[in-house]
């Protein structure tokens, strides 16, 4: 078992904190107050080649696997966390999932504006009603002849109010139950019939845009389904098996930074006529975020490995973003105890990586959905796949 990674990867790593440092932090400070989104920056990740793990080259792959794109969200998110959430929205959600399922056409028509930067993706599941129960979704598409009728809407999509063109799951025959879902591509800005509006209520991910996608009546071609009519849930399982080990980089990230917050303060703060690093208590708590960070860390990049592998993985990135995500939570709230007032205050960034880590419980399958998987697995009810 090899457990360090290639120079190529530390040289990757090394290039994604300087990309952070020269194109995030210069604005980051304001943009979080203020909720900006910059589409440039998702373009300029595309130039240094970011978004395009596992891709084929043909269609702008960078020659790398997930393991590099978790290598590169993790850096991102060790910054800040919103500007991880790309990676999912180009690269490894509807990119990933098109390149798997699409036709020629499909993939030299979208993946390269994916990859680029240039064009801004989403994969649109949830509804207002619907989270972790997708077989429950409302929204419809009907077979209108020459075209695809889409009604209803869908609720915390990522990048919905920039997006160009994205992944849409709808019924096509809800007698058939999860067999009657279908997965279209839809062209957000291009198609009659669709609004999006802007959600701000958001505890953390302050600059990653979210929206609600409404369907009313919005025709798209026939040309629109990804794979097969009634392949949806399907492939939608599949993309959130991917997705979900991008967010778990998301949230080893965040608890490395809380980590490394927490170790700088404990080093440099006196009290009683000591740093505080040398009372047990604090002693202890590092002692426990750093165990499970790197815990946690090892649980990521060994499902990501297996992922590249073509190994069965369902079960190993369940356990990894679930650990990761509890794991991070735990982190930053330990990291904010021990700054103390500065851990509270938005003065420092520790109070923002508690609120960041807390969406790593919920996007990609609740924590309490992947204990599920894993006691499926575990239990011998479901098979790893």
């Amino acid at each position: 078992m090899e457990f360090t990674l290639s120079e190529e990867q530390k040289m990757l790593q090394d290039a994604v904190r300087k990309f952070a440092e020269r194109e995030i932090r210069p604005t980051m400070e304001e943009d979080l107050k203020n909720h900006v989104f910059r589409p440039e920056i998702v373009k300029k990740m595309g130039d240094a080649g970011f978004l395009g793990c596992a891709i084929p080259e043909e269609y702008g792959g960078n020659g790398m696997g997930i393991l590099e794109s978790v290598l590169i969200g993790e850096e991102l998110a060790k910054l800040n966390a919103s500007w991880r959430l790309p990676l999912n929205m180009q690269n490894i959600g509807p990119a990933l999932t098109v390149n798997q399922f699409g036709t020629a056409e499909q993939k030299a028509g979208y993946l390269p504006g994916w990859v680029s930067g240039e064009k801004l993706g989403f994969f649109a599941i949830t509804e207002a009603n619907t989270g972790s129960d997708v077989v429950s979704m409302q929204t419809t598409a009907a077979d209108r002849g020459d075209h695809w009728e889409i009604n209803g809407s869908k609720m915390w999509i990522s990048q919905a109010s920039y997006g160009d063109y994205g992944l849409l799951y709808a019924y096509t025959d809800r007698s058939k139950k999860h067999k009657g879902i279908t997965c279209f591509i839809v062209n957000l800005k291009e198609t009659p019939g669709i609004t999006v509006r802007d959600i701000t209520t958001k505890m953390g991910l302050a600059n990653a845009p979210t929206g609600e996608i409404v369907f009313d009546g919005a025709k798209i071609g026939k040309d629109s389904v990804l794979g097969n009519v009634g392949d949806g849930f399907k492939i939608c399982m599949w993309q959130l098996n991917n997705t979900r080990i991008s967010c778990a980089a998301g949230a080893i990230g965040v608890s490395g930074a809380a980590l490394e917050a927490a170790v700088q303060y404990a080093n440099e703060r006196t009290q009683f006529g000591q740093k505080i690093g040398a009372f047990q208590m604090i002693k202890s708590s590092i002692a426990e975020m750093t165990a499970e960070h790197h815990a946690a860390q090892l649980l990521v990049y060994r499902a990501a490995w297996l992922k590249d592998q073509g190994l069965p993985n369902q079960f190993e990135t369940s356990i990894a973003k679930y650990f990761s995500a509890e794991s991070a939570v735990h982190i930053a709230n330990e990291a904010m105890k021990i700054l103390g007032s500065f851990g509270y205050s938005s003065e420092y960034p520790v109070e923002r990586y508690l609120r960041d880590a807390k969406s790593f419980q919920v996007v990609e399958g609740t924590s309490n959905i992947q204990k599920l998987i894993i006691s499926g697995v575990a239990l011998g009810e479901a098979p790893n796949r």
